[in-house]
């Protein structure tokens, strides 16, 4: 007895504290570290939509110009996009956990500066510091979140369970900006970090364990700057024509046409390179690709029609912003749902069913809000939202837990990046495509209203606020014909929207028949943690073993 006592005590003596209890017969610690990595992304998703409602609050106090303001908004989730590959890649040269903790003491540090910031420029420095740390901060939490969970079918969960949180942040954010800045001021939309990064320090410092890739060769640093480059141009000019920008502007084209060379010459660098900063083979295995594919699919078909729910909420039934964001819980508690069972789900049905189902269900949800008028129906926008919710989530868990699954433990950093930065380039392509399919089914509705002046309709046709405007600067009869006439305009246009984005949906679900059937969870994908006497020895995880060969035939 005694020597088994001691024989266990030897094998566990060299492991570091975090490591102990993820061994077999003692799982706790790990959801442990799953509990830390979600409330990591939670106040990531929750600070990338927080601001929202603050606007005009911190419009008011610091009375930035528009194009200040514009920055103050954008400036977050552009750098946070151009960010990832580049600190996804380098946590798996110096470290996941060592970036990750960073990460959090940049976001406090960030968050202290923007809810004191005296004026709009220094509003931006820190907003752009916050996108700086949730991009050291995202890629991180899956590729930790991939190591800790070698087991599939644990992996599943711990990615349901991820993903369920990433939803509920991004409909927080502005139920709790709106409550922030009615009870205190515009600032404690950001100082509300600053206690859970605080704590989060030195629990992750304790609890979550360090690794590594694959540390052969130098880290490709010249490669990193040309990602990141190009990703901040082709994302800015994507975000202008969201905005409304003229998309052949050479503001807006010039930094398309420069990010989308760069990003070639990237791609061209990394097939080169011996030991190249992102595996580009990745993309030739069906089930990365097609669920990168996915992943971009869903946000590029919903995100933008998310935007113009909120303004049909807002500006067509005429609810306040606090009742949008409650039409908008059922989303919210219908993906928490998809989340928490679909691992499950993916086990009996298959990536390619679940993904496919998704997107079915997503589409249908779509159509299905085609019923919304000029009139509130609640049963009709509940029951949609319901719905959608859980279709949009089912398909972009499974897509996630596909691509990470195809990335071997030492890779799963810069995997995590791509489909991070999938992601936010599908929701900028989302807003932009389905904006500009909105504005052309809007205008025509407005643009010869009788009774109105040409220059009034040009300006009404700008906006559904700004006809508002127009037409209670008319007032009378005219001001009125202008008011209902650009309320049908905006109907139509969403219609219009709503058809477009089930197509695209429909497309996501053919594309998703390509993916594995089923979901193979061989006794050999798990992966031992590492002792330190590996790490030093190297300091990489060893790849997933699989038989991608059997996968592949099945699909």
């Amino acid at each position: 007895m005694s020597g088994t006592t001691t024989a266990r005590t030897r094998r566990t003596a060299g492991v570091p504290r975090q490591w102990r209890g993820t061994e077999a017969g003692g799982g706790a610690n790990r959801w442990v570290v799953l509990l830390v990595l979600c409330v990591s992304l939670l106040l990531v998703a929750v600070d990338a939509t927080v601001l929202h409602v603050a606007v005009p609050a911190v419009t008011e106090d610091l009375r930035p110009g528009a194009m200040e303001l514009l920055w103050i908004v954008d400036i977050y989730p552009l750098v946070c996009a151009s960010l990832l590959i580049l600190f996804g890649t380098l946590g798996d040269r110096v470290g996941r956990r060592r970036v990750l903790l960073l990460g959090y003491a940049l976001f406090g540090a960030a968050s202290a500066l923007a809810a004191f910031a005296p004026s709009p420029q220094i509003l931006i420095v820190a907003r752009a510091l916050l996108g700086v740390g949730g991009a050291m901060i995202m890629p991180a939490t899956l590729s930790i979140l991939r190591q800790v969970f070698p087991d599939r079918r644990e992996r599943a969960l711990a990615i349901g369970v991820w993903s369920a949180v990433a939803a509920v942040g991004a409909a927080v954010g502005p139920l709790l900006g709106g409550f922030l800045v009615e009870n205190f001021w515009w600032g404690s939309v950001f100082l509300v970090n600053l206690p859970l990064m605080i704590v989060a320090l030195p629990v992750g410092r304790w609890l979550l364990p360090e690794s590594t890739g694959d540390r052969n060769g130098p880290w490709d640093v010249l490669g990193a700057v040309m990602a990141a480059c190009g990703l901040f141009c082709v994302v800015f000019g994507v975000k202008r024509m969201g905005s409304g920008a003229d998309p052949l502007g050479a503001v807006t084209t010039a930094p398309l046409l420069f990010g989308a060379v760069l990003l070639v010459l990237f791609v061209r660098r990394q097939r080169r390179r011996t030991h190249p900063l992102v595996d580009l083979k990745l993309f030739a295995r069906p089930a990365f690709s097609i669920s990168v594919g996915c992943i971009v699919l869903a946000l590029l078909a919903l995100v933008g029609l998310e935007l113009i729910a909120a303004q049909y909420l807002q500006l067509v039934l005429g609810l306040t912003p606090l009742e949008t964001g409650l039409r908008l819980l059922p989303l919210t508690f219908a993906a928490m749902a998809a989340g928490l069972v679909g691992s499950r789900m993916l086990q009996w049905l298959g990536p390619r069913v679940m993904v496919a189902i998704g997107f079915a269900l997503t589409a249908l949800a779509v159509l299905s809000l085609t019923a919304m008028g000029q009139s509130d129906r609640p049963a009709v926008l509940v029951g949609g939202f319901i719905v959608l919710g859980f279709g949009l989530e089912t398909t972009l868990f499974s897509a996630y837990e596909s691509m990470l699954n195809e990335a071997s433990a030492g890779s799963a950093g810069g995997a995590a990046a791509i489909g991070e930065t999938s992601y936010q380039l599908g929701a900028g392509i989302g807003i932009a495509l389905l904006g500009s399919v909105m504005n052309a089914a809007y205008k025509p509705g407005v643009s010869s209203v009788p009774g109105v002046p040409a220059s009034a309709s040009s300006d009404a046709s700008q906006s559904l606020g700004a006809a508002y405007k127009v037409s209670d600067r008319l007032g009378g009869h005219a001001g009125e014909a202008l008011r209902s006439a650009a309320r049908g305009a905006f109907v139509h246009g969403l219609h219009v929207t709503l058809a477009v984005s089930a197509g695209l949906l429909l497309v996501g679900a053919i594309a998703a028949l390509r993916l594995p059937r089923t979901m193979e969870c061989a006794a050999d994908d798990e992966e031992p943690a590492q002792g330190p006497d590996q790490r030093a020895q190297g300091g990489t995880d060893t790849p997933a073993r699989r038989d991608r060969a059997a996968v592949a035939a099945e699909s």
